[in-house]
C-alpha cells in the first residue's frame, strides 16, 4: 500500500523502526499452525463500557496493521494508546466515543483525502456485490442537477440483461424526474431510488427544446434479490474503409466472468479485427487480476513483461517479498486456460468520470507499452487499491484478510466487514498519480439529446474513435448540445461502488524481520 552514498545507513534505520514498530509480530509454531501474532497494541476491555465495541476493535486492528495512509491518521497510531491499564481504558473508551461501527469508521478512522474506503454491515452482502451478484432492478443510470434548482434527474444508461428492468417499457436515453409523483431533489434521491423499497415508480420525462420537461409515462420496477450481472455486456466487429474494428463494451472487472472476457477476445480474434474500441465508459472497476487479463489479451503474453508494481504503506513494504509486489503481463487465466491475445500496439479506450479503478489501471498499465488513446471524459482518478476484511485476526500472513475458505474463522459475532485503501499500484514507467483522473486524448463528453444506441456506428463515442481509425475527413458534428454533467450514477450505490480489490494479498514474510 500507501529505497547508493549512503544506503547502509538508511537500511539500518529502516530495520531499527521496524523491529520497533513490529516487536510483537513472530511466527509462533508453539501452537502447531504457524500462527500470527499481530504487533502489540493496546487491549479493548468490554467490561468497562456499556456499547458492544466488538465491531470498532476489529475496525481499529485492522486499519492500523494494513491501513494506506495508517501513519497520517493519529488515531492509528501504534502508540495512540499505551500497553498498561491506563492505555488499555483510554483505548476502550476511544473505541466507545461512537455507538455506530459506520460513523466510528468514518469519523475516527479516516485520513482526510481518502475518498473511497468503506464499511459493509455484512461480509456476505458485500462479498456477492463484488461477484457481480446484488439486490437491483437492472435498471442502470446516471443523475444529473439541474442547473438553477435542487431537483435532480435520471437518464438510463443501459439496461441489465434478465432483469426486471428488462422486461419493462425502458430503455436507454430516457429521463425520469421523479419516484411515486415525488420530484426527486438532493434531499430525497438516495432514500426514493435506493432505499429499502423494493419496488418504486418512475415518473418519466422528455426533452422539449433542451428542456428536461415531465410527461405522462410511469414505469414501475421491483428489485431483485442475487441478480448476476455479466460485465462483457457487447462485443461488435464492423468492416469500415478497409478497417477491421472491434468493439467491446465491458462494465466491471468481475473474475467470477474472466472466461466470458476471454471468450469475447476470442470472438473478436476470429472475426478478424485490426483494431480495438474498448469502452470503459460505464466501468466503476473491480479486480485487479482482470484488469490484468485484459490487459493482457490486449497486448500480448509477454510474461516478462511489468504489468503493475504495488506499494503498501512504508511500514509494511519491507516485509513483503519482491517478486510478491510485481504482475508481470500473463498467458493464462486464473483456472489456467490460455487467453486468447490480440498482440495489438495501439488500443482505443472510452472513458467518463463514472470510468474508475480498475478500469484506470488497464489505461495506465498499457500506456508504457502501447499507444492508448482515450476517447471520452477525465476518469475518475481512483489509483488506491482495497482488499475485504473481516474479524479474523489469527489468518497468518495476511490477519484480518477475508478468504472463503476461512468462513468458519470469523468471529460469528461480527458480521461487518471493512473495504479499506491498502495500497496504490504503479506502471512499468513507475507511474501512479493520477487522483486527478486520467485526461483524454479527445474529450466528448455523452450528449442527453443524442446518447445513440451502445454498439451502433452512430453512437457519438464509437463514431468518434472509428473517425480517427479510418482517418475519415467527413463533416460530421460532434457538438455536444446537452452535455450528461452526472454527479453519482446507480452503481455508486451498490457496495463494490468503484472499487478496485486485490484477489490475493502475498503474504507478509516474516524472515525479513530476522
Amino acid at each position: 500500500m500507501k529505497y547508493n552514498a549512503r544506503p547502509l545507513s538508511k537500511k539500518i534505520k529502516l530495520l531499527l523502526f521496524l523491529l520497533t514498530a513490529f516487536s510483537g509480530v513472530s511466527c509462533n509454531n508453539d501452537d502447531g499452525s504457524g500462527g500470527f501474532v499481530l504487533p502489540k497494541t493496546a487491549k479493548a476491555d468490554q467490561s468497562l463500557v456499556e456499547t458492544d465495541i466488538t465491531v470498532q476493535n476489529f475496525m481499529w486492528k485492522a486499519m492500523n496493521f494494513w491501513y494506506f495512509w495508517q501513519a497520517e491518521v493519529p488515531n492509528l497510531a501504534d502508540d495512540a494508546f499505551a500497553l498498561d491499564a491506563e492505555g488499555s481504558q483510554m483505548y476502550t473508551e476511544f473505541l466507545a466515543s461512537e455507538d455506530n461501527p459506520a460513523d466510528f469508521f468514518d469519523q475516527q478512522l479516516l485520513f482526510n483525502q481518502d475518498r473511497f474506503s468503506f464499511w459493509a454491515e455484512d461480509y456476505e452482502t458485500l462479498t456477492k456485490s463484488l461477484a457481480g451478484v446484488s439486490r437491483s432492478n437492472g435498471l442502470e443510470f446516471g443523475l444529473i442537477s439541474f442547473s438553477d434548482n435542487d431537483d435532480i434527474f435520471g437518464y438510463v444508461r443501459y439496461i441489465v440483461p434478465n432483469s426486471d428492468a428488462a422486461t419493462k417499457d425502458i430503455s436507454r436515453g430516457e429521463l425520469f424526474t421523479g419516484v411515486d409523483g415525488q420530484t426527486l431533489n438532493n434531499d430525497n434521491y438516495a432514500d426514493l431510488l435506493f432505499g429499502d423499497n423494493d419496488t418504486y415508480t418512475l415518473n418519466m420525462a422528455d426533452i422539449d427544446g433542451e428542456v428536461v420537461t415531465p410527461n405522462d409515462k410511469e414505469v414501475t420496477l421491483t428489485k431483485q434479490e442475487n441478480l448476476a450481472e455479466n460485465p462483457v455486456f457487447l462485443t461488435r466487429s464492423f468492416d469500415i474503409s478497409g478497417e477491421k474494428i472491434g468493439y467491446l463494451m465491458y462494465n466491471g472487472f468481475t473474475n467470477e466472468y474472466d472466461e466470458d472476457l476471454n471468450n469475447a477476445i476470442g470472438e473478436l480474434r476470429s472475426a478478424g479485427i485490426t483494431n480495438l474500441v474498448l469502452d470503459l465508459r460505464y466501468n466503476p472497476g473491480g479486480s485487479v487480476n482482470t484488469a490484468r487479463l485484459l490487459s493482457s489479451m490486449i497486448y500480448g503474453t509477454n510474461t516478462s513483461d511489468l504489468f503493475l508494481r504495488a506499494r503498501y504503506n512504508d511500514r509494511l513494504q519491507p516485509l513483503f517479498n519482491a517478486e510478491d509486489l510485481e504482475r508481470n503481463f500473463t498467458d493464462k487465466s486464473s483456472n489456467g486456460a490460455a487467453l486468447n491475445r490480440l498482440n495489438f500496439t495501439k488500443v482505443y479506450i472510452l472513458t467518463s468520470g463514472s470510468t474508475a479503478s480498475a478500469s484506470e489501471l488497464v489505461i495506465n498499465g498499457l500506456a508504457p507499452y502501447i499507444d492508448v488513446v482515450q476517447i471520452g471524459e477525465t476518469t475518475r482518478g481512483k489509483n488506491e487499491f482495497s482488499v475485504t476484511m473481516v474479524d479474523d485476526p489469527d489468518h497468518t500472513g495476511a490477519p484480518y484478510v477475508y478468504t472463503p475458505e476461512r468462513e468458519n474463522k470469523i468471529n460469528p459475532s461480527n458480521r461487518w466487514a471493512i473495504q479499506p485503501l491498502i495500497g496504490r499500484n504503479e506502471n512499468a514507467d513507475g507511474f501512479s498519480d493520477y487522483t486527478a483522473g486520467l485526461v483524454p486524448d479527445i474529450a466528448l463528453q455523452e450528449d442527453l439529446a443524442n446518447l445513440g444506441v451502445l454498439g451502433d456506428l452512430d453512437e457519438p463515442l464509437l463514431a468518434r474513435a472509428i473517425q480517427d481509425i479510418t482517418g475519415s475527413t467527413s463533416k460530421r458534428s460532434f457538438a455536444v448540445k446537452m452535455p450528461a454533467n452526472v454527479m453519482t450514477s446507480s452503481k455508486m450505490f451498490t457496495p463494490i461502488k468503484d472499487n478496485m480489490y486485490v484477489d490475493d494479498v502475498p503474504k507478509l514474510d516474516l524472515s525479513l524481520l530476522e
